[in-house]
């Protein structure tokens, strides 16, 4: 589960219900601030149990680098609503029409990026219709299906969604996930309101989602070479370790997409949380090359 270092978004940032034909969708939007020189719109697709507040330590950084960066919670996930129990609604290429509608709210070109998860639904939205977008970036997303210890871990909690309710299957995974290490005294507390902001995403969640994207993220085929065909700038950036797609893994497929391929030293699957400045500067260049190149 990803872990944002805080929930409350940065200054700046309004949090809103972005209109769609497709339905509205919670998002946190930062725009360019007044003396900076707009560079472009970024779409932010979170991962598999996380949500928009995952990309807010990126905001201010690509703010001031000239970027309006707009973060979704994609349907059923936290605040933006979905079917409790229709699995059908969640459907790869159901999502990736989301995409699509936010995208085309926003007003195209936008730069793409999905995280994990959300970048195969990035991927799956560019298959339908390539031309909303700028550029595609991939971060710690990978080729095909996900790791095996992975795959272990989503069954797992696929099987506990079938017999348990949303709270019943939060209080199994806190008690056999190891304890987070806290300091004492304020460090606690900040450990505790964690805990709690967490717990409030979980259950924002819809159980259809989970049970519909957890599948496919253990069955998605390996279509590389089905989208290096389409003719977008690409980028694949993931942390030094990852455990969901090997790193390796990820380095072939930026060869084969002929993408940009950035790692990022001291952070692992979450390197928009992990390492957000170095982050958001990698980002940025690889946004204002694409935005060169198509001028």
């Amino acid at each position: 589960m990803s872990r944002p270092p805080t929930f409350v978004p940065p200054p700046g940032t309004r949090a809103y219900r972005l209109r769609t034909v497709r339905g509205e969708f919670a998002v946190v939007d930062m725009a360019v601030p007044a003396g900076a020189e707009p560079r472009g719109t970024v779409l932010l697709l979170p991962g598999f149990t996380g949500s928009k507040e995952d990309f807010n330590p990126l905001h201010e950084p690509l703010a001031a680098r000239g970027y309006r960066t707009v973060a979704v919670d994609g349907r059923g996930q936290f605040e933006s609503d979905g079917p409790v129990d229709d699995e059908s609604a969640y459907a790869q290429e159901e999502l990736a029409r989301d995409v699509l509608a936010q995208a085309d709210a926003l007003g195209t070109p936008v730069h793409l990026l999905g995280h994990s998860l959300g970048g195969q639904i990035a991927r799956a939205a560019v298959f339908l219709d390539h031309s909303p977008f700028a550029s595609l970036t991939l971060m710690a997303s990978g080729p095909a299906q996900i790791s095996v210890s992975q795959q272990q871990r989503v069954k797992l909690l696929r099987d506990a969604l079938g017999v348990m309710s949303m709270g019943e299957v939060w209080e199994v995974i806190q008690a056999t996930e190891p304890p987070e290490e806290t300091d004492t005294g304020a460090g606690l507390d900040a450990g505790l309101a964690d805990q709690a902001d967490l717990r409030h995403r979980w259950l924002g969640h819809k159980p259809a989602q989970l049970l519909a994207t957890g599948l496919q993220l253990c069955t998605e085929p390996d279509r590389v070479a089905e989208l290096a065909a389409r003719p977008l700038p690409f980028h694949v950036l993931s942390g030094a370790r990852d455990d969901t797609w090997p790193v390796p893994l990820l380095d072939d497929m930026a060869r084969q997409l002929g993408a940009l391929r950035t790692v990022v030293e001291g952070a692992e699957h979450s390197p928009n949380c992990d390492q957000p400045l170095a982050t958001a500067r990698a980002l940025a260049a690889f946004w204002d090359g694409a935005t060169g190149a198509a001028g």
